[in-house]
């Protein structure tokens, strides 16, 4: 039997809801609290409030949903990791860094330059406690054992030239971050450790595969205990605000990304194996968070974010076990993490805000991940420069439903794994390049014979390529591509 989907063109009560609440007065509340949680490797299809047909059981993702509005289609800059994040602290695309294709790892470098405008560094100085607790994945200055020794982005660099005994010379605390617990990287990349702001948190002896590389791993280090520990802490940090100062959690997950390590209490809860129920227990990790809002008494007066960095990997959940569960986790859109198309980089998107955003809402306006910071800086009354977040646009006014220029973005570019280029502007997608430009199998036919032109509208899993019949959009996205990446910033005003 075909299985059916829910697709973002076809939500079908959008329009009822921004009629119905045009002349909705929202209270104008405290400054609110930001809670930006930042699923691994988590597809679109894996929510139920996504796809109906999901072999998976997410109630706490769901109830956030069904609080706030969920966005249709909500993209990421890029079909991997570390782009994602840059983009969604420093609200530029990564492409404009050093990192032109694939991401960083453990031993690499920062990637955010001194500084570099963030939303953590925006926040603080507007009297914001700031924390990140989770994978960072955006380099980190480590110091070496032996002196002008340059460590790289090389994924094969040796990690014992690092001193682990030492404090990292630049980090989150270093662009705006009050605290920081988490792991370096990916949970699949050495080295296997915990650093707690500046500082280790031990010495790695020991070698280890168990998170897919061999490396370098503090002794007792398990993956299984990454996401019980990230959680905890965040609960932790939650417990410590107090009245009248606001704050700001980035609570990045090592979860569902590879290795897929559910614990004991969550193996079976899903129809999906292991990886489904991994995801069962990235529920339970929001569940705790919203608790501990309630808990606190926080929770009426705290913006709920939930998104992932990309699409599922095929390597997390190969095609094969998508077949064998009848499970799609791109909830019927072309394509995985790494890929140009649109299930590397679509991606859930929910907002909760309790009396500021419509409950049970929907909205299909198109964003992206990078549109945090102008959000943020909207919601504060700050006034952007040239030297800000140069590819972020705000969607506070479709959060509150006041009014701003439409389309919210005039385009939107994507970077696949390999470095590719893709752009969205209104129904249509350009590819420019052949092929899905990342890594693993895909189960649709992939056009090997040109660049790539498809219409959303009509054709949303991107199965026939238009290329040849409008070479007038063709013309037109491919000059607005490259005008976006030779001025150096693609944003201007959506308010009115």
């Amino acid at each position: 039997m075909k299985k059916k989907y829910i697709i973002p063109f076809a939500v079908i009560f959008a329009n009822i809801f921004f009629s119905s609440c045009e002349d909705k007065k929202f209270v104008k509340p405290d400054r609110p609290n930001i809670v930006y949680l930042l699923a691994d490797d988590m597809g679109i299809g894996d929510l139920g409030c996504y796809n109906p047909e999901s072999k998976i059981p997410t109630p706490a993702m769901d109830a956030l949903a069904k609080d706030g509005m969920m966005f249709t289609d909500a993209h990421t800059n890029s079909a991997v990791c570390t782009p994602t994040r840059y983009g969604i602290l420093t609200g530029t695309y990564a492409f404009r860094t050093r990192l032109k294709s694939g991401v960083l790892w453990g031993s690499s470098p920062t990637l955010i330059n001194k500084g570099e405008a963030t939303v953590a560094s925006l926040l603080r100085k507007n009297g914001y406690n700031t924390a990140v607790i989770g994978k960072w994945h955006l380099g980190l200055n480590w110091q070496t054992l032996e002196p002008n020794v340059e460590l790289t982005d090389n994924w094969q660099q040796d990690n014992s030239k690092i001193d682990y005994s030492k404090p990292i010379l630049f980090g989150p605390n270093s662009v705006g971050f009050d605290y920081f617990f988490g792991i370096p990287a990916s949970l699949d990349m050495p080295p296997y450790l915990y650093v707690e702001n500046q500082f280790p948190q031990g010495i790695p002896t020991e070698i280890t595969n168990e998170g897919g590389r061999t490396g370098l791993t503090v002794p007792g280090f398990k993956a299984k205990n990454v996401m019980p520990d990230f959680t905890e802490k965040a609960v932790d940090f939650i417990n410590q605000q107090k009245p009248g100062k606001p704050f700001f959690l980035y609570f990045p997950w090592a979860a569902p990304h590879t290795p897929v390590v559910p614990n004991d209490e969550f193996i079976g809860k899903s129809k999906a194996g292991e990886y489904g129920d991994f995801v069962v227990e990235c529920d339970a990790t929001v569940k705790k968070i919203v608790q501990a809002l309630k808990e606190k008494g926080l929770y009426e007066n705290t913006i709920i974010i939930l998104t992932s960095d990309n699409g599922c990997s095929p390597h997390g959940f190969p095609i094969q076990q998508e077949i064998e569960f009848e499970h799609n986790t791109s909830n019927g859109f072309k394509g995985r993490k790494s890929h140009s198309y649109e299930g590397g980089h679509r991606v859930p998107f929910i907002v909760s805000w309790p009396k500021q955003v419509e409950a049970n809402s929907v909205s299909n306006e198109i964003i992206c991940t990078t549109d945090l910071y102008a959000t943020v800086a909207n919601l504060l009354g700050h006034e952007m420069t040239l030297n800000e977040a140069h590819d972020s646009y705000s969607f506070l006014p479709i959060l509150k439903n006041e009014g701003y220029k439409k389309p919210l973005r005039e385009a939107t570019i994507h970077h696949s794994l390999n470095g590719d280029f893709s752009i969205r502007k209104g129904d249509w997608k350009y590819i420019d390049a052949k092929g899905h430009g990342g890594f693993g199998q895909i189960k649709e036919e992939i056009p090997e014979d040109s660049i790539q032109l498809y219409n959303l509208a009509n054709d949303f899993a991107e199965t026939t390529n238009v290329y040849l019949k409008n070479q007038d959009v063709v013309e037109e996205l491919k000059t607005l591509l490259e005008e976006y990446k030779t001025k150096g910033f693609s944003r201007g005003s959506n308010i009115e």
